[in-house]
């Protein structure tokens, strides 16, 4: 990967008496960094930042986030524009190769993500290992980094084709796999992918359909699926994809990587946030005990977070969230589930978060989570697939990051510091004369 940043000055720092030189640089958008690769070297001292939220781990090209403005990006294009205008498969093209592609290129990237649909004959006996009443995550956190055993030749990631063909075949094949684990617990037979269908009907095909009779695919319900898929493709250096690069870094398997951010996306606090919002809407069940709720999430000693609402990164509306917003009403008009309890609560519980100078004040709006709960219930998933669907989504983004971090050259295996304040050293007495 090139580098592309830029040279924004010096920042002088002091410790104790010895002063440092620190190069500052800057990027297309967002804030200039500090670069203290040196640091450790110079001073004998290293940084603490638990969380790592001022902290930097790499220069991407990838995806860009202002949370203060309610921008998201990718590679350069605003989400809200290719939501309207794109679908899933161009958005997986920009990600991995960094521009649009044209008919004819789209075409064949196309073409070679329906041929890699299919699984292993061997694969689906992974399943029967597996509890009937397993949670769908667990199941998929196993199914991908099982991948990794039928093919050997993705090891060590030297190879640029292999890696490439390793992107693909996980674009590919996590929606077999994702339908696989919803048909599991449900004790259905598995439905094959069928190409002629573009991604996401063919994912919905393969959720809902049986072999019993014919099952019609739901158009409204396909643009939602795409513009889930969409939505939540790269969201820059989130947990997951952290996990990714950090698996990755020490050379392992790619499959292994990704199954690495499948089990971190699994947490409620990151992929498991729509289904924590939803049962909240759940929980509160009816408009009239609304009010009591809202006083109580105000309340800094009721222990109640109102989930959905608000985001580490965005201090404005999420822009993810408007356009989940209007899928939510599309899929809801054509289902005919405008009076659905949720989504009346839902309602008005935006409505106060607008309106509120509480809300306001702390930037509370309503983020991507809280619309797609809604959704995805409407349409028929149960809310322990929430996530699963997500992993399917963020494979093209884990992918593409994972690339671009082996194509750097500035990139070596992760080994965060601590400081340490355990026991200090001390002699071992043998116990009762041992």
């Amino acid at each position: 990967m090139e580098n592309k940043v830029k040279n924004a000055g010096t920042a002088k720092l002091e410790v104790n008496g010895k002063k440092v030189d620190l190069p500052v640089y800057s990027g297309t958008h967002g804030p200039n960094v500090i670069d203290i690769r040196k640091l450790y070297a110079e001073t004998d001292h290293f940084t603490l930042d638990p969380g790592f939220t001022s902290t930097g781990s790499c220069e991407s090209q990838i995806t860009f986030i202002d949370g203060d403005e309610g921008i998201l990006l990718h590679r350069g294009y605003p989400i809200d524009q290719l939501a309207e205008k794109s679908n899933y498969i161009e958005l997986c093209y920009l990600l991995l190769n960094g521009q649009l592609p044209n008919k004819t290129e789209y075409d064949a990237f196309w073409r070679e993500i329906r041929q890699h649909t299919l699984l292993h004959t061997q694969q689906d006996r992974f399943f029967d290992g597996f509890r009937r009443d397993s949670h769908p995550m667990a199941m998929l956190t196993g199914a991908v980094g099982g991948m990794a055993a039928f093919y050997p030749g993705a090891m060590g990631n030297e190879d640029p084709e292999e890696r490439r063909n390793s992107s693909i075949r996980l674009i590919a094949k996590l929606p077999t796999l994702a339908a696989r684990c919803m048909k599991y617990n449900l004790g259905q037979r598995f439905i094959d992918p069928l190409n002629k269908f573009s991604y996401s009907e063919n994912f919905i095909n393969m959720c809902f359909s049986v072999t019993a009779e014919d099952y019609e695919i739901n158009p409204v319900l396909a643009r939602a699926m795409d513009r889930f898929f969409m939505l939540h493709a790269d969201h820059e250096q989130n947990a997951s994809t952290s996990t990714v690069r950090l698996v990755a870094s020490s050379g392992a398997h790619p499959f292994a990587a990704i199954a690495a951010g499948v089990a971190s996306l699994w947490g409620p606090s990151h992929g498991g946030a729509n289904e924590a919002a939803l049962r909240q809407l759940r929980e509160i069940g009816s408009l009239d005990k609304v009010p009591e709720f809202v006083k109580m999430a105000k309340d800094k000693n009721s222990g109640i977070r109102l989930m959905g609402f608000g985001h580490r990164v965005y201090k404005n509306y999420d822009p993810r969230a408007k356009v989940m917003q209007k899928t939510c009403y599309e899929v809801l008009d054509a289902l005919d589930l405008r009076d659905s309890p949720a989504l009346k609560v839902a309602m008005e519980l935006e409505r106060i978060a607008l309106q509120d100078d509480y809300f306001i004040e702390k930037k509370l709006y309503p983020n991507v989570d809280f619309y797609s709960g809604i959704i995805l219930e409407a349409m028929g998933f149960p809310t322990k697939m929430f996530t699963v669907l997500f992993a399917v989504a963020r494979t093209v983004g884990w992918v593409s990051q994972l690339n671009e971090m082996l194509e750097d050259p500035t990139q070596k295996i992760g080994r965060p510091r601590q400081i340490y304040t355990g026991a200090p050293m001390r002699d071992y007495v043998p116990i009762n004369g041992r």
